[in-house]
């Protein structure tokens, strides 16, 4: 599928990009996003953004989104049952 945006004359400029980097980082943003919001799996997510997974997960970093999906509680509780 082709996707077109509109975007305004200086967002490359703004954001210190290439046309190239944008249309990268606009595809990853958009996956990270989903992913956070639990709309997708992560391996859903990094297919959508046209990354691997370990791709994936870097960028999860550089944009500073969480990895993982589970609540602070889930995750007390799963480190209390080891």
């Amino acid at each position: 599928m082709q996707l077109t945006l509109e975007l305004p004359d200086d967002a490359c400029r703004a954001l210190r990009l290439s046309p190239a980097a944008l249309k990268r980082d606009l595809r990853v943003a958009a996956a990270l996003k989903w992913y956070e919001a639990e709309m997708v799996s992560q391996s859903k997510a990094a297919e959508l953004a046209g990354l691997s997974r370990e791709e994936f997960l870097r960028e999860a970093g550089r944009f500073r989104v969480s990895a993982a999906q589970a609540t602070s509680a889930e995750m007390d509780a799963e480190l209390a049952r080891e």
